[in-house]
Parts: structure tokens; C-alpha cells; sequence
């Protein structure tokens, strides 16, 4: 039997066996999981619009600024003067392509209230140093920012004791913390819709939102895009949800002064990544956890990242699961592990079942044969029948 005619057999052999039971449940499982991701972007898309249809709503009443306030009378300076101040944390590391205009759309914004903005790096050493010390240099009349050189980390990842170290050097009168990592690109009323929500409820813990990744074209690019976009139904709530995402996190200061629910502690002591710890500590205490329906980023994926650099990625996300804060913790993060692989598969498996399928019926074709019975291969003067 030829190379060639060992493949045929292989590839027919397969597809008969993709015709038993269980490779039908697998089928319809597949098709399952993919009209469930299909409900949930509707669900997410749903809300947006609704958000959308607001906006436009209240332009059309006169409201021109409507995408910063919902009512034009909180413009008023008098409102303004009232607002709480906020101190935006940023932890930094590297110089990428797109981090320039990520910083420079983060502190131009349209918040009317005391506003500081704390960029943390490890040592002078860090590119982002330079480049965001030239930043601020061209903003130090109209902007209240600093760089704060934290040292390097011994008991937690570098991230979270940059954000610490911001913390300790926010200002005293500050209510709110907003941390964002460096590959956030805010809109001009981002902070100012942030702050309205934790204002109009007190009991929020966290207020979170999402990245809306852009690919740049590369493989790399699509395969990070892929993988968040189920992730981003869990944020598109309009309001209470069980995920956070590191990038954007608002919280009260006064948790951080008080080490309220164990926050600081939890974070120092051999934390490695903030929202995973944030969220178990926020399920632990029964605390809320919110995403605005406004709290969506754009984020523009690097032109050079590569399906090796997606791989690290996707290691790392993997190593996320390996920390834990408590045994509770432990226990949901290996369930969420074994839950993420077995739905992937789940989904990726009835497409490769399909290109089998697909492919052995173009071999039938190209290779003529009429009836079944034909896919039949000699092999040590034996003969294999082969039944699709």
C-alpha cells in the first residue's frame, strides 16, 4: 500500500469512527456551546445598545454632553466643586507601541473633580520612566501627576507592589483609587462615570470593565482577540458580575488605609495577580463587584505580536490559576481551569470532526470511487474494508 493510500485509510477510518454515538453528542455539544456563546454577545450587545440609544437620547433633548453626564445640571460648576477626588494609579513596565497615547488619553480627562495621577515604575532603569516623565513634562501646568519609583518587589508580584506603593503615595483627602494598567486607552468621561456609580451606591467594592482588543493583523493578534471574547460576555452585565479585570479597578481608598476584608495583606503577601486575588477576597466577604455598561476600552494589539508571544501569554494565564489566596480560592480556580479546557474542546472538537468529514468525501470523489465498498485497501495480502 502506498504513503499515500495509508493516509486514505487513516482519514476513512476516522470519519467512520466520528459517526458513532458519541461522536454525535460531541457534535451536538459543540453546537450547543457555540448557540450559548451566541446568546451571550446578543445579551452583551443588548446592553450596549441600550446604553447607546440613551446617549443618543439625550442628545437629541438637548443634552450635547450626554456622553459624560446623563444630566446636563451635573455640569454645573457648583455640582463640579462637590465631586470626590480620585487618584488614578498606574503601574508601568516597558515602553510598547501604543503606551503613549494610552497615557496621554488617561490624563486628559474631563473629570471636574480633584484628580492625581500616579505613574509607578520599579527604577529609573525602565524605559517607561523616560517616556513618561517627557509626557508629563508637556502637561505639568494643566495635570496633577508624578512618577513614583517603587523599588523591587520580595513578597508579591512587581504589578501589585507598584500599585501598593502608588497607594501609600496617593494624596490623604483621596476616596477613590482607580488603578489601569498601561495598555488602557480611556474616554475623556471614564473617570467621571466611574465616580458616579460609586457614589450612587456605597456598597460597590469594585468597579470594573473590559478591553475590546483590536487586532493588528497578525496571527498572534487574532488568537488573544479569540480568547477574550468569551470572556468579555461576563463583563457586558450592565452592573453586578463575578469577573474583574486588572486593567481598570476602582475602589475606596479607605479599604487600602484600614486593610479592610484583608486587601493590602492579601495583595503583599505573596500576591501575584491583582483581580484574581481582588475577586476571591470580594467572594469571600460577599462584596460587590460592578461593570457600568460604559467601562468597554479600546485596545489596539501590538503589529509585532506573534502566535510565540500569544503562547506566553496563554502560559501565563494558565500560571494565574496556580495562585491562591484560600483553599475556597484554590478549589475554584483549578474548577474554573478544568471547566475552561473541557468547553474549548468541547467547541474545537466538532470542527475538526467536520474538516475529517470533508476531506474524506473530496478523497472518495478525486479517487472515483462509486459505492462504499470501493474504500478498499490491500495490506499483507489482507484486505481492509473501510465503510464511511
Amino acid at each position: 500500500m502506498s504513503t499515500l493510500d495509508s493516509i486514505d485509510a487513516i482519514l476513512f477510518s476516522l470519519s467512520r469512527a466520528f459517526t458513532s454515538p458519541f461522536a454525535v453528542f460531541v457534535q451536538i455539544q459543540g453546537c450547543t456551546i457555540c448557540l450559548l456563546l451566541a446568546l451571550g454577545w446578543l445579551m452583551a450587545e443588548y446592553v450596549r445598545n441600550r446604553e447607546v440609544k440613551r446617549i443618543k437620547k439625550s442628545i437629541k433633548a438637548g443634552n450635547s454632553l450626554a456622553f459624560l453626564y446623563q444630566d446636563i445640571n451635573e455640569l454645573e460648576h457648583s455640582r463640579q466643586e462637590k465631586l470626590p477626588r480620585v487618584s488614578v494609579v498606574m503601574p508601568l513596565k516597558g515602553f510598547g507601541e501604543h503606551n503613549l497615547h494610552n497615557w496621554r488619553s488617561q490624563i486628559t480627562s474631563l473629570y471636574g473633580g480633584p484628580l492625581e495621577f500616579l505613574f509607578v515604575v520599579e527604577s529609573t532603569e525602565d524605559p517607561a520612566y523616560h517616556a513618561v516623565s517627557r509626557l508629563l513634562s508637556m502637561y505639568q501646568d494643566h495635570v496633577e501627576a508624578k512618577v513614583v519609583v517603587a523599588g523591587l518587589s520580595t513578597t508579591c508580584s512587581q504589578k501589585i507592589h507598584n500599585q501598593l506603593i502608588g497607594v501609600e503615595k496617593m494624596h490623604k483627602d483621596t476616596k477613590y483609587v482607580l488603578f489601569l494598567d498601561d495598555d488602557v486607552r480611556l474616554h475623556p468621561g471614564t473617570i467621571g462615570a466611574l465616580t458616579t456609580e460609586m457614589e450612587k451606591n456605597p456598597e460597590i467594592f469594585i468597579q470594573t470593565g473590559y478591553p475590546l482588543d483590536l487586532p493588528s493583523g497578525t496571527l498572534g493578534s487574532y488568537c488573544i482577540y479569540e480568547y477574550h471574547m468569551p470572556c468579555s460576555m461576563g463583563f457586558a452585565t450592565g452592573g453586578r458580575t463575578f469577573f474583574l479585570w486588572g486593567g481598570c479597578m476602582m475602589m475606596h481608598a479607605d479599604d487600602f488605609r484600614q486593610d479592610r476584608y484583608g486587601v493590602v495583606s492579601g495583595l503583599r503577601d505573596g500576591g501575584y495577580s491583582d483581580d484574581m486575588t481582588l475577586a476571591s477576597l470580594a467572594g469571600a466577604h460577599k462584596r460587590l463587584i460592578t461593570s457600568p455598561p460604559v467601562a468597554v476600552f479600546p485596545h489596539p494589539l501590538a503589529s509585532d505580536l506573534s502566535f510565540g508571544r500569544y503562547w506566553n501569554y496563554l502560559r501565563k494565564q494558565t500560571f494565574v490559576l496556580e495562585s491562591y489566596i484560600s483553599k475556597v480560592n484554590w478549589i475554584m480556580n483549578k474548577a474554573l481551569f478544568a471547566v475552561h479546557c473541557y468547553l474549548s474542546w468541547g467547541f474545537v472538537a466538532p470542527y475538526v470532526m467536520a474538516v475529517i468529514h470533508i476531506t474524506s468525501a473530496l478523497r472518495i470523489y478525486i479517487k472515483g470511487y462509486h459505492q462504499l465498498e470501493d474504500t478498499t485497501f490491500a495490506s499483507g495480502g489482507e484486505h481492509t474494508f473501510l465503510l464511511i
